[in-house]
């Protein structure tokens, strides 16, 4: 059973989970973003059961992640294929692989990112697009949008009490 959003479904951070939130279907992308297109492939990377990781596919078919392709019609074989809105997940999984190396590889990291050109491991960081800082929770905090819901401003509200921006009148 898929998660359904609670009081507050303008919140990228709950659609998001809704969406992708469910473990295989991390791992199902991580797979995919690695080259992996087809049900078999899934299956004995992930040793996921078949029924499961066909309704992980659906759903993420579904929600506009992969688009389903026939490879094969005798029989009929179907390839899953990321979208654009599925490519654009790929940050997520480098932040992912990033945050796990520096976490949880006592020994040292099992996988790296590497440059595609220069075989360069790769640390990946968060940073804004015009100022090219770093974004961590010390510098970045969160603003009611335009289309936000009195119900978000109120929660936003509640949030920014709790971290006020320091004064620069020192």
């Amino acid at each position: 059973m898929q998660f359904k959003l609670g009081p507050l479904p303008e919140c990228p951070c709950a659609a998001t989970v809704e969406t992708v939130g469910e473990w295989w279907s991390i791992l199902i992308l991580r797979d995919a973003m690695q080259g992996f297109t087809r049900f078999e492939q899934f299956q004995r990377s992930l040793g996921i059961a078949p029924n499961m990781l066909a309704r992980r596919l659906k759903h993420l078919t579904d929600s506009g992640i992969f688009e389903r392709r026939l490879y094969s019609t005798r029989p009929a074989r179907h390839e899953y294929v990321l979208t654009e809105k599925g490519r654009d997940f790929f940050p997520v999984i480098a932040a992912m692989v990033g945050w796990g190396n520096r976490h949880f590889a006592k020994d040292g990291p099992a996988l790296l990112l590497a440059d595609r050109s220069s075989g360069r491991a790769l640390d990946p960081v968060l940073v804004d697009s015009a100022s090219l800082q770093p974004i961590d929770a010390d510098t970045a905090m969160a603003v009611a949008g335009p289309q936000a819901s009195p119900q978000m401003r109120e929660r936003l509200a509640m949030v920014a009490a709790l971290r006020p921006i320091p004064s620069s009148n020192g």
